[in-house]
């Protein structure tokens, strides 16, 4: 663990960390599981660098296995390049790579974010967008005020969703900074700590963060390529007396699935049905050309709809839009967003208001989504098509490993070998079940088409390869 001394800097405390993997000793050699079990809670936090394991003997009495099963199992760990041994010290968490800065490397796969068009450019449009606000900017924005942000605010946001939500009373929409907070505040009014929230095998790592903060359990529900299956939902339903539903309908993350309207309106009656509130993350639903209706709109009584700004314009713009189901819901989620964050930045709401108003913000998004699509295509001529999920006009590309790829073994090589980041499925992952062999592979990050045509070569390079063994593990 670490901890900071009176000069500000961190050490390591060389006390073990009492960890006990979670192990699923039916899916192979225990060593393995072990080693899995070390990147799957690297990967979700749980074990942090710089922390040390329990040694070697140690460890095997807590799993009642072979002292060599965990010599193994922590000499796995060393090849993935997770952990690192020093004799007569013990065995660490190793610290990620740092990212490489040369032109043909250091490429961010891994941050979701919308490409930026260069022609005006983001900068440009901030420069003139404040100017122009800040001109005729009166005492209200540059205050404090109510958290749910001004009429004129909420009515434009209850028109930038129009495309996926149709007509929306604006005393229904609030102003939030991010989705985030917004998720947290909607997550504690539709559940108390020890009910049961469900969702996707594979979710939105912000949602992992938020329950456990307020002691909300997870529940996995299983989908296929058109998302959660309804089924499998009723089942969960009559199985954990869940208390609400969380769901990424348009471009999902990280799987990129997007649910076709029948399966929506199957999720909203089941969902009607079982007395479950509905938490619609729909961060990316006016990226499609054709957005698609939300959830949200097919059962509003029982939805809460969360739409940031960030995903389809800048992560710049701290603003999201909460549709609440009706007025009352409106200002219970108000005051719980006032108790967490106390506001929206009135400069940046009052600037996202302005763009909407004069076309600015529609034209931002479709540039995003006509850039993001070329990414796509560049991505589909690089890497094997057959292993990827995408949607055409989406941020980022579920990858498929060949077998022979651990997954944390491939992130960890892409780190090396050209300081490449992706994100494993681990970081994803709900309940006991063994990740897929899988990464999520994020196409806005890079400056440009050539940066990104660079960096996904070396993804493609990598996949082609059998798993290398680091040089420190020949002898």
């Amino acid at each position: 663990m670490h901890c900071m001394d009176d000069k500000g800097k961190i050490s390591v405390q060389t006390q073990d960390r009492d960890w006990t993997p979670r192990l699923d000793a039916a899916q192979g050699p225990i060593y393995l599981a072990i080693a899995d079990a070390i990147g799957t809670d690297i990967a979700k936090g749980e074990l942090r660098a710089g922390e040390r394991l329990p040694t070697h003997r140690a460890l095997a009495e807590r799993l009642g296995v072979d002292l060599t099963t965990v010599t193994r199992a922590y000499a796995e760990a060393r090849r993935r390049g997770l952990v690192e041994a020093s004799v007569g010290r013990g065995t660490f968490v190793r610290a990620p790579a740092p990212m490489a800065t040369e032109p043909s490397g250091g490429v961010d796969l891994g941050m979701n974010l919308p490409p930026q068009p260069t022609d005006p450019s983001l900068r440009e449009l901030l420069q003139q967008g404040f100017a122009r606000l800040l001109a005729g900017a009166d005492a209200r924005m540059l205050t404090y005020r109510s958290g749910a942000g001004s009429p004129e605010e909420r009515a434009a946001g209850a028109t930038w969703l129009r495309p996926t939500l149709g007509a929306v009373d604006p005393e229904r929409v609030l102003l939030a900074p991010g989705a985030q907070p917004a998720l947290l505040a909607a997550l504690g009014a539709v559940a108390a700590a020890g009910e049961v929230v469900l969702t996707d095998r594979l979710t939105y790592p912000g949602l992992r963060c938020a329950a456990a903060q307020l002691g909300l359990r997870l529940v996995a529900v299983a989908g296929d390529a058109e998302g959660m299956l309804p089924a499998a939902l009723d089942a969960a339903c009559r199985d954990s007396a869940a208390k609400a539903l969380y769901c990424t309908p348009t471009i999902h993350n990280p799987t990129a699935v997007t649910m076709p309207p029948a399966r929506r309106h199957e999720i909203a009656g089941l969902a009607r049905r079982h007395g479950l509130s509905i938490l619609e993350d729909d961060a990316y639903g006016l990226l499609p050309s054709a957005p698609l209706p939300a959830i949200a709109s097919l059962a509003p009584e029982i939805s809460v709809h969360i739409a940031t700004v960030s995903k389809v314009l800048s992560p710049a713009l701290r603003v999201a839009y909460v549709v609440a189901p009706d007025a009352r819901w409106a200002t219970r989620l108000s005051v719980a967003l006032r108790a967490a964050v106390l506001m929206t930045s009135p400069l940046l709401a009052g600037l996202v208001t302005a763009w909407i108003a004069d076309g600015t913000a529609g034209a931002g998004v479709a540039a995003i989504r006509r850039e993001s699509a070329a990414r796509q295509r560049i991505a589909r001529e690089i890497l094997p098509a057959d292993a990827i999920d995408a949607h055409p006009e989406g941020l980022h590309l579920w990858l498929r490993l060949p077998a022979r790829w651990d997954r944390l073994a491939f992130v960890a090589h892409l780190r090396r070998q050209g300081g490449l980041a992706v994100v494993p499925s681990d970081a994803f992952a709900i309940g006991d079940a063994p990740p897929p062999g899988a990464v999520r592979v994020s196409l806005g990050a890079a400056p440009d088409r050539e940066s990104l045509r660079q960096a996904l070569r070396a993804v493609a390079a990598a996949l082609a390869e059998y798993t290398p063994v680091p040089f420190f593990e020949v002898v």
